[in-house]
């Protein structure tokens, strides 16, 4: 007689150290970076769509809370120029908690195909209620509804809950009339202070160039890989 465990046995566990790439792609020079580090971001995201990058957007987020204890997740990048880096979410979030009580975080873009990832550093602030409100009338009316639908971060007894919640709003607000803002959710820009572009090269003596700021200017340093 079988036991629950052998209907499904564990598979093999990976040669983890065996598994690794070879990185054959061009360097990256001091020269060739631009003055700026948000200059150079819109190069390598241009670079990394034009590669077929899988939603070139996608970021994995950090924020820790007051006592220091980390915690990530990928949001999608919404905006960027000189302020900084802009993503939406549900200020009573885990991560609208986090940065509540520690108002800095780290932003990673990994565009694999490319061997490339670009990790910004910064503190963080709420965009405007304005910005936020001709955001959010960009969003599919779906994606309207869901974010008043979703209490984020929060326990739910189920998923038929989630789709209850969705059903009234959708009968409240049908397709084609305006869905107003929800007060608890938002943007937030997160301020460059450190912008690092990573290459991978060959044995391993990949590139990294990071931008600090200085003043009003940045300076540009190279790190041991």
């Amino acid at each position: 007689m079988q036991t629950p465990e052998s209907d499904h046995p564990t598979p093999p566990s990976p040669d983890l150290a065996a598994m690794r790439e070879h990185y054959a792609h061009e360097g990256l020079a001091e020269a060739d970076l631009a003055d700026d580090p948000v200059t150079q971001f819109t190069r390598w995201f241009h670079e990394a769509g034009g590669a077929g990058a899988a939603e070139p957007n996608a970021m994995v987020l950090s924020t820790a809370d007051a006592e220091g204890r980390p915690s990530s997740r990928t949001v999608l990048l919404k905006g960027y120029d000189r302020r900084g880096f802009v993503f939406y979410t549900n200020y009573g979030s885990r991560k609208g908690a986090e940065l509540a009580a520690n108002p800095y975080a780290a932003l990673l873009f990994p565009w694999i195909t490319l061997a490339r990832q670009v990790i910004v550093q910064g503190r963080v602030e709420k965009v405007g209620r304005d910005e936020t409100a001709a955001y959010f009338r960009t969003r599919p009316h779906g994606s309207q509804l869901g974010a008043w639908a979703s209490e984020q971060s929060s326990p739910v007894d189920g998923r038929e809950v989630l789709e209850q919640r969705y059903a009234e709003l959708e009968r409240r607000y049908p397709e084609g009339e305006g869905v107003p803002v929800p007060p608890f959710w938002g943007g937030y820009r997160v301020v460059p202070e450190v912008v690092e572009f990573w290459q991978g090269r060959a044995n391993r003596l990949h590139d990294r160039l990071r931008y600090v700021a200085e003043g009003t200017g940045w300076r540009v340093e190279r790190l041991c890989p």
